[in-house]
């Protein structure tokens, strides 16, 4: 029992419950520890935002347009745009866009893309 003793004593006088090395050596980790959790927090989330950012740009840029002949409507997105660059390929026009066409070159558009599903142009739907 006395090596016990000895060695709680020894214990106790190299760590006291009041050494202020130990709370220097506290607030120096901790505060590295908040200074890691903050930067891999600003690190992360540029990473973690992207794809909602994308999904949201592309959502919130369509703007409908009114077909005349087939009386419907159309949303223009981010696919509707790949289809029209496919139209003006196809059909040797420069691209330029959309919404400053003639009215009769948006209709010849959208009479084309009644005939050309996104299935048949092969543009991925997300």
């Amino acid at each position: 029992m006395p090596s016990f003793v000895a060695f709680a004593t020894a214990v106790r006088e190299c760590w006291p419950d009041n050494c202020s090395l130990a709370e220097e050596e506290n607030k120096t980790t901790m505060s590295r520890f908040w200074s890691t959790a903050l930067l891999s927090t600003a690190l992360m989330a540029p990473i973690a935002m992207a794809p909602r950012v994308l999904r949201a740009e592309d959502q919130k840029a369509a703007r409908t347009y009114h077909d005349k002949q087939h009386n419907d409507d159309h949303a223009w997105n981010g696919q509707e745009d790949k289809a029209y660059r496919i139209y003006a390929k196809q059909n040797h026009r420069k691209y330029s866009n959309f919404s400053k066409l003639k009215e009769d070159d948006q209709q010849n558009y959208w009479n084309w893309r009644h005939e050309h599903s996104d299935a048949l142009l092969k543009i991925e739907i997300k």
